[in-house]
């Protein structure tokens, strides 16, 4: 849920109404040359509103339904073979991403705006292990922290580097279909689709994608500045954290018979940030939904089941 909500406050940040000092409502999504106050001022307002809003969210619609004790960590690195991971890395990747956006249209410096965002990325991430360092099911993990540092890391080393994003972490995920027989496990692979979305890893696939054009001096006319190749990760199979057998009121379930199976992808995507547009609203627009690859045609390999051809991955 956390990215649904980052979505709907970029979308606010981004509003067409003009903010104090700024008279010419159609030059609003234009960063600023410089320092501008008042748009710095929204920018850490509607951030820490937004950091408030979701750990309470957190707390009410997550935490509150498990047992809690005293704070401890825990091991999970090889849990659901690493596709949470994958996903921390991801979040703290678009979140650094987005807030050095925001950053750098306040009129902030591009370095200051990339280090700012960075930690910021990486500290809206790792805060949530506070929380989970209290639930007695579970607890805060250093390997969700390492993530969340790559997340952070892989913005903020491009932004140091190149002043632009040439590797791109993007997600996809469409809500699968499972036997009823699993109906008990409601809590992962059933409910609303947003629930099944972000708690689903059997149907997740994490991204990076590579801009080839941006690597070249002068790119050659056949090869278009927006065109991306990405490599993708992903799994299936999964039924729990580490194994798929549970207990489940008193009954002992045994999934052991369904593999499961890490996957590898290569597809092509599209870097939505480099298509030709003018419009300041179209680009901020891009910028945001950039965290998606688009569906496209993919090959698939399978450890121990050769390579296949998925024809829209997505």
């Amino acid at each position: 849920m956390r990215c649904c909500i980052l979505l709907i406050a970029l979308a606010l940040l981004f509003r067409t109404a003009p903010l104090p000092g700024q008279s010419e409502p159609g030059r609003l999504l234009v960063p600023a040359d410089s320092l501008h106050a008042g748009r710095l001022a929204f920018v850490a307002g509607a951030w820490t509103t937004l950091y408030g809003l979701t750990l309470y969210g957190l707390n009410e619609y997550w935490y509150a339904e498990y047992e809690r004790g005293a704070f401890h960590f825990f091991n999970d690195g090889a849990e659901w073979l690493q596709m949470d991971k994958a996903g921390h890395v991801y979040t703290a990747y678009f979140e650094s991403r987005w807030t050095m956006r925001a950053l750098q249209w306040s009129g902030l410096q591009p370095a200051a705006a990339a280090w700012a965002g960075a930690l910021t990325g990486f500290l809206f991430q790792t805060s949530i292990e506070w929380m989970d360092g209290y639930s007695a099911a579970w607890g805060a993990s250093l390997w969700d922290v390492a993530a969340n540092a790559a997340g952070s890391a892989v913005m903020l080393s491009q932004e140091l580097m190149w002043k632009q994003q040439r590797l791109c972490l993007k997600m996809s995920a469409w809500p699968g279909r499972y036997p009823a027989s699993l109906q008990h496990r409601s809590n992962l692979l059933f409910g609303q689709l947003p629930e099944r979305l972000l708690k689903d890893y059997n149907h997740q696939t994490y991204w990076l994608s590579v801009n080839p054009a941006s690597f070249c001096s002068r790119s050659p006319q056949w090869l278009p500045p927006w065109l991306n190749i990405a490599v993708g990760y992903g799994a299936d199979g999964m039924m729990g954290g580490y194994a798929n057998l549970w207990e489940e009121e008193g009954e002992q379930m045994d999934y052991s018979f369904l593999p499961r199976q890490r996957q590898y992808y290569l597809s092509l995507d599209a870097d939505l940030t480099r298509l030709p547009v003018k419009s300041p609203l179209l680009k901020t627009v891009f910028e945001i939904v950039n965290v998606i690859k688009i569906p496209a045609p993919a090959l698939l390999l399978q450890p121990g089941q050769g390579l296949a051809v998925d024809w829209l991955a997505f």
